[in-house]
């Protein structure tokens, strides 16, 4: 139990995860506090400060480890294309067997399914299960990349028809000045701010999840004071998390057969399952602002995806664990 504590601590479900709900509590009992007219600028406050997360995230962008991950073809490009063509197909073919409609829940699973993998977790998990750790590193940081122009249009396409739909190329200019400049600024800056970036990784940390909560407190806090939950039992809640669990494993399964089915080593089958079934939702919170700036819908689109990222960490951890074991007791030529 305390291995598991601390491969979950090291994957981000720790102090964070608490936090998190305890923001979604304070949003139910205090919504007026993330009201537009509040007296903390939360706008203002989030919109540079997803600047600045993307920004230490370019710094962190270490070019010598990107590069030693360039190799296998074949490995990124399986990882890419499931995290940006498989998993939405998976999601919208779920929606339609079950007869889905307009609720703003399946709107939540479609964004979701669009977004990139999550970097640390991956890498973390990864790293834990014995797989192949700078391959880990190269896609995430890719896909990073990449989802600021796939995961609009996704959601271009998702709401096509829809009273949401948005000006695509005004999207990407927005991403672009965010998420996108940001990033390659920190990247070209990494020789110099690497250093200092690196000693205060915990109070850089802090600050990104704080930046995090604040976008969620006030996106939750404008949904509850819109009604947008009334009717929305715990039961629905359980519910929701159960298919979102459901959504992690069979993507965890598929990403395993595919890794499989192309005849990959251990290693980079490892990679495969950790790279290919995440989704972040640090750049998920983050492009929602600009994907959706009606708080209200913004505050329901991210409740799957939070449980989602809550759940891929749990689960994730313990499927890293018992891998790691399974390697050390000579499953060198598979994960079973």
């Amino acid at each position: 139990m305390s291995q598991l504590k601390k491969i979950l601590t090291k994957a981000g479900l720790n102090g964070f995860f608490l936090a998190l709900i305890g923001t979604i509590v304070l949003a139910n009992i205090f919504p007026e506090l993330g009201a537009e007219d509040s007296i903390i600028p939360f706008k203002e406050i989030t919109h540079y400060g997803v600047s600045v997360i993307f920004f230490i995230y370019g710094v962190k962008m270490d070019p010598v480890k990107l590069k030693s991950g360039l190799g296998n073809w074949k490995l990124h490009l399986l990882i890419q294309s499931t995290t940006f063509l498989v998993f939405p197909a998976v999601v919208t073919l779920v929606k339609a067997l079950a007869g889905g409609g307009d609720d703003p829940m399946w709107l939540g699973a479609l964004y979701l399914s669009a977004l990139p993998s999550t970097v640390s977790a991956s890498v973390v998990m990864v790293s834990i299960a014995g797989g192949n750790v700078p391959a880990a590193i190269f896609n995430a940081s890719i896909s990073s990349i990449v989802g600021i122009f796939i995961t609009p249009i996704w959601m271009e396409l998702f709401l096509e028809g829809s009273e949401m739909s948005f000006d695509l190329l005004n999207t990407f200019w927005q991403l672009s000045l965010q998420v996108l400049f940001p990033v390659m600024g920190g990247f070209l800056l990494h020789r110099v701010l690497g250093p200092w970036v690196n000693r205060h990784s915990t109070a850089l940390k802090n600050l990104d999840q704080s930046i995090i909560l604040m976008i969620v407190f006030s996106a939750f806090s404008a949904a509850v004071g819109r009604g947008m939950f009334e009717g929305r039992s715990w039961a629905f809640l359980v519910g929701l998390g159960g298919m979102m669990l459901l959504l992690f494993l069979m993507m965890a399964a598929l990403m395993y057969g595919m890794g499989r089915l192309l005849g990959f080593e251990r290693a980079d089958q490892i990679t495969v399952l950790f790279c290919g079934s995440k989704k972040s939702l640090v750049q998920g919170a983050a492009m929602g602002k600009v994907l959706f700036p009606d708080p209200v819908t913004f505050g329901v689109v991210l409740l799957p995806l939070m449980l989602y990222h809550a759940l891929q960490l749990v689960t994730g951890s313990i499927i890293a664990q018992q891998l790691a074991e399974r390697g050390k007791k000579g499953g060198e030529n598979g994960l079973g």
